[in-house]
């Protein structure tokens, strides 16, 4: 096996991998459990025209065995202060909307279950969250759950920060559970030392691989940009009140993008 992907359960791929490196085979995690290894090298290969993946030293005498895709919020957070860099980004907040299938397909089941009692005034069930998913929106879930959201939003800030490396400013990273089945959406605020011009906005992030709706087309949402391979985001907006200040909203499939990105770790490979 040439390349092997760890697409499950973190738990699996801190189980797994080491077996697979050994046997020969290059691991490319997207599971989030690897993201610690000290020879792990976050990629996403889309970025390199702004911003090359942190160089990571592998053993003496070994080849790099071991990437790892950052998470879609991540990549979006990466991406758009990479992009931004170079146009006097100062600071940028990320607030993600995060789908239940995140959490897996029990919780997908639980989200639906949880619709359908509710519209009916039966009680639901909170096996997965331990709290009321269905139309509601959560910063944390409940005491009983085995699941943190407090971890998700510590991953994508762990993976912003060691893929910007101090070559851009490291987002501020929100994270809140939303009563959606895919795909995430989110909005970000930039702030600029100047004044800057949307439309060298726009080349910045188009630049970098973002894709950028036009003004006339709908802004994207978590059902529209189903099947995109990178994060769709709307043109940029003036905040009203702090003239340096913009506003980006967009949404990225968190299945396609991860997805996508190491697809293009192989091919880079491969090709190399």
């Amino acid at each position: 096996v040439r390349f092997a992907f760890f697409t499950g359960s973190p738990e699996f791929s801190k189980r797994h991998a080491g077996e697979a490196r050994r046997a020969g085979a290059v691991v490319i995690d997207l599971s989030g459990g690897l993201g610690a290894d000290a020879n792990a090298r976050l990629w996403i290969p889309t970025l390199d025209a702004v911003l090359a993946s942190p160089v990571v030293s592998a053993p003496t005498g070994e080849p790099q065995s071991l990437f790892v895709v950052p998470s879609a919020p991540a990549d979006v957070a990466i991406s758009i202060s990479a992009a931004l860099a170079p146009a006097g980004l100062e600071r940028l907040v990320v607030t993600v909307l995060q789908p239940v299938s995140e959490r897996g397909p029990e919780a997908i089941e639980e989200l639906e279950n949880q619709v359908v009692k509710l519209l009916a005034f039966q009680p639901v069930g909170q096996t997965v969250f331990d709290a009321q998913v269905g139309f509601n929106m959560l910063s944390s879930y409940g005491p009983e759950s085995r699941i943190k959201l407090a971890d998700a939003r510590a991953r994508i800030a762990n993976e912003s920060r060691r893929y910007l490396a101090g070559r851009a400013p490291a987002p501020a990273i929100m994270l809140v559970q939303a009563p959606v089945f895919y795909s995430h959406a989110f909005t970000a605020y930039a702030e600029f030392k100047a004044v800057p011009e949307l439309d060298d906005l726009v080349a910045c992030l188009q630049r970098a691989g973002l894709k950028v709706a036009r003004a006339k087309d709908e802004p994207p949402t978590n059902v529209s940009i189903v099947g995109e391979v990178r994060p769709v985001l709307r043109q940029p907006e003036r905040d009203p009140g702090i003239e340096t200040g913009v506003w980006l909203w967009g949404a990225a499939d968190n299945l396609r993008v991860p997805a996508a990105t190491a697809d293009a770790i192989a091919e880079k490979l491969l090709a190399s």
